[in-house]
């Protein structure tokens, strides 16, 4: 494989993008106003979900460097990572930084959020997972084919 040949040609990285959007719906929040109705109690309950989305996540990045291969999706992958959260989904960093956002969206009770995930979701989908399965299928073959099989790409 040719060495700009490998790497999965993602089109945003994920981070960049979820920080993105909360700074875009900060200016629309600051501009014209959008709260949800959220009761106390849900926005704390946010806030604990939210923490907890940030742990499996952060253990997800820690497989990642346990395992020696890049955590930063424009570069190449080295190992198939299939422990830790990766049991349960292909794509734990991707879910705690969403789940993250959430629950900063309900904490907050900013709408701008909300609507702003639509558009962070199509772009996570057909611009980076769906890009780094192709990328992922070719270079490690059958046995991610196996993994595919076995571990949902979400939830």
């Amino acid at each position: 494989m040719h060495a700009n040949a490998d790497r999965p040609g993602v089109l945003v990285l994920p981070p960049l993008l979820y920080f993105g959007a909360l700074l875009l719906g900060t200016a629309l929040e600051l501009l014209r106003p959008w709260d949800l109705a959220v009761p106390t109690l849900a926005r704390w309950f946010a806030g604990v979900v939210g923490l907890a989305a940030l742990a499996f996540g952060a253990q997800a990045r820690t497989a990642f460097a346990q395992a020696g291969t890049n955590v930063n999706p424009m570069q190449p992958a080295t190992a198939l990572v299939a422990d830790g959260p990766f049991r349960f989904t292909r794509n734990p960093m991707y879910v705690g930084m969403t789940v993250f956002y959430l629950a900063i969206a309900i904490a907050t009770r900013v709408a701008w959020f909300l609507v702003l995930l639509v558009p962070v979701l199509a772009l996570m989908h057909w611009g980076v997972v769906l890009r780094e399965e192709r990328y992922l299928r070719g270079k490690f073959g059958a046995p991610y084919d196996e993994y595919r099989r076995r571990v949902r790409r979400y939830v």
